[in-house]
């Protein structure tokens, strides 16, 4: 059994003639450990499909499931839990509180978890240390660089230490240097194992993945391995 599935997956908004299919049907599968990299056109329905693996999209019909869970068949609760334990979520916009420290904003997943603030600090202390951002962790947001600020928002979707990634264009507003930089880390992350999810419009960002779906009008049309080295598709239309 893989370890994400889906199967049919349908989402529609609206009913009748204002009735709009984002996702229409579509099915995959994901092993453990894979880096997989989800592109097509703006309103192919990338950004609707990864909420919906992310659990916080209920899908019109169809079945979704995560290392043997079937998440639609959950209580609000206990996808609640499954995100917790087994999700990090990167979105284009950092969404970072301006009056936190960093160390503060990588700690926030962690406010529900019934352990010390000494352990809670020092696994924030680590992520920020993974993504390169030791002796920064007093500072502010707006103290902070772009790409320093996408690299908080990488630490505080690790921080719990789930086994799977997804993000959202997490280069979007990055310049070409910077952007480098956040996939590299990205690359890092899933070298140790992790599983990624990402949606990105970027041929040179997808480059890092070892496998591409490409998405066109709520359908996946395109199923295909990469070699997971930077620029590996430049010939990518999206």
């Amino acid at each position: 059994m893989s370890y994400i599935q889906a199967e049919n997956l349908f989402k529609q908004y609206g009913s009748g003639e204002a009735a709009v299919m984002a996702v229409g049907g579509m099915s995959f599968k994901i092993d453990m450990g894979e880096f997989v990299a989800v592109m097509g056109q703006s309103g192919a329905g990338k950004s609707t499909l990864l909420s919906m693996m992310g659990a916080l999209n209920t899908p019109t019909t169809g079945n979704y499931s995560v290392d043997g869970l079937e998440i639609y068949q959950l209580g609000q609760d206990q996808r609640a839990d499954f995100r917790r334990e087994f999700l990090g979520f990167v979105f284009q916009s950092f969404h970072l509180v301006s009056y936190l420290t960093l160390l503060e904003n990588v700690m926030l997943p962690l406010v529900t978890v019934k352990m010390s603030s000494k352990k809670k600090r020092a696994l924030a202390e680590d992520a920020l240390l993974r993504v390169g951002l030791n002796g920064k962790s007093h500072r502010l947001p707006g103290q902070t660089s772009g790409g320093e600020q996408e690299r908080v928002a990488i630490a505080r979707a690790i921080v719990n230490e789930p086994p799977i990634l997804f993000a959202d264009e997490p280069s979007g507003n990055l310049d070409t240097k910077t952007s480098r930089e956040v996939m590299d880390l990205l690359q890092s992350l899933n070298e140790e194992g992790m599983t990624i999810v990402m949606v990105t419009h970027s041929p040179e960002c997808a480059g890092y993945a070892r496998r591409m779906l490409r998405i066109s009008d709520g359908l996946l049309v395109e199923d295909v391995p990469l070699n997971g080295s930077r620029g590996a598709i430049q010939a990518v239309v999206c």
